[in-house]
């Protein structure tokens, strides 16, 4: 048994389209050193797959200047390795010669490269979920029940509100999939809530991508699952691990300060044998002044501390002045806090400067953005 990887980088990137206008989902900043695409591109790398393909769309400067030869994931290979794929390299891929809204739309776009795998399975991830999953036993699951797709979930209590933003699966005892919600206006309860992962056998979806091509399909969900479950052997697999979603700002924001708060969430790095891997530049530790106080937070090597610093994540190259205070807060690279500075709730990007004196807050619900290279 051999698998290929197939990550989408910029699936969802209206979701938190602030942090996505210079770059993109998969680049997206998390947890003070590492980036989103880290932990797709991790957990492959962690079941042996080996041969991983990154979809992209535009903006991918950085994301290419992240991965570079993959070296830090072991994938600097001459045969298998991660390449980034630009979009449309054929021809017939998009009739309208628009760029992809889809994740089928994405396939079809690069159906030449993907029917050049030779491993037997797929495994298709998104960008914007937070895990640390082994996919051997999935794939392991998904061969032994004969699945011709095998959806990974997890089982949620979801109100109104977190529902309309997923997407849902009804199995039964065998978990084989009978029916499909896609955001549901009206459910409340237990859910299988879709991950946005996906096995599928190479064979299988070369099938699909050329169907989808000669109908013109454009939803994976709707015009190929959701009609073909009687016909077609779906199944489920509950995963129990830690899960996180990126589908709004305030979720970004959650899911980053949650790491000063929870030993689960703060686990999700080590799994079990399973680290998540980056690429981050050789710097110098971090330097603690004899003045500054620092409770329940990250800081990533290479930062300047004198003030305060409290239930925050900071990004490498940060300084914080003497007499500044920042509570609950996410600042990027080389972030400046000057003196007398109150941050609370802010999410500052990268190369941002703020002047002495200033007083800024948001809410755990709306936290406070302050855009790349910004000076206030």
């Amino acid at each position: 048994m051999s698998a290929a990887g197939i990550i989408f980088s910029n699936i969802h990137d209206e979701c938190i389209s602030e942090l996505t206008r210079v770059r993109t989902m998969a680049s997206v900043p998390f947890g003070g050193k590492y980036r989103l695409i880290d932990f797709p591109l991790s957990n492959m790398v962690n079941s042996n797959i080996n041969n991983i393909k990154i979809i992209t769309h535009y903006n991918y400067h950085s994301l290419m200047d992240h991965i570079g030869s993959g070296k830090k994931w072991d994938l600097a290979r001459r045969n298998g390795g991660v390449k980034i794929l630009p979009p449309f390299i054929t021809a017939y891929a998009n009739r309208e010669n628009s760029l992809y809204t889809t994740r089928l739309e994405a396939l079809r776009s690069v159906s030449a490269s993907i029917d050049e795998i030779e491993d037997e399975y797929v495994v298709m991830s998104d960008c914007d979920i937070i895990c640390n999953v082994n996919f051997k036993e999935i794939i392991n699951e998904h061969i032994s029940t004969g699945a011709d797709i095998t959806i990974v979930v997890k089982e949620e209590t979801l109100n109104q509100e977190q529902a309309m933003k997923s997407v849902l699966f009804i199995a039964d005892e065998e978990k084989r999939i009978i029916d499909v919600l896609s955001f549901p206006e009206n459910y409340n309860g237990r859910g299988y809530v879709w991950m946005n992962i996906l096995i599928i056998s190479k064979r299988k979806l070369m099938s699909l991508i050329l169907d989808a091509t000669a109908h013109n399909y454009n939803s994976l969900i709707q015009d190929i699952i959701a009609k073909r479950l009687k016909d077609e052997n779906y199944r489920l697999f509950a995963y129990d691990g830690y899960f996180g979603r990126v589908r709004s700002i305030p979720e970004y924001y959650s899911q980053n300060i949650a790491l000063t708060r929870s030993n689960s969430a703060r686990e999700l790095f080590l799994g079990k044998n399973s680290p998540i891997y980056t690429s981050v530049p050789e710097t110098s530790s971090t330097y603690y002044g004899n003045s500054c106080s620092v409770k329940t937070s990250m800081i990533a090597d290479g930062c300047s501390i004198e003030g305060k610093v409290e239930n925050s994540i900071l990004f490498s190259g940060v300084k914080v002045d003497k007499n500044a205070t920042v509570k609950n807060s996410i600042l990027f690279e080389n972030t400046i806090v000057s003196s007398n500075v109150k941050l609370n709730c802010v999410i500052s990007d990268k190369n941002v400067v703020i002047q002495a004196g200033r007083f800024l807050s948001g809410h755990e619900t709306a936290p406070f953005y302050i855009e790349k290279n910004k000076m206030i």
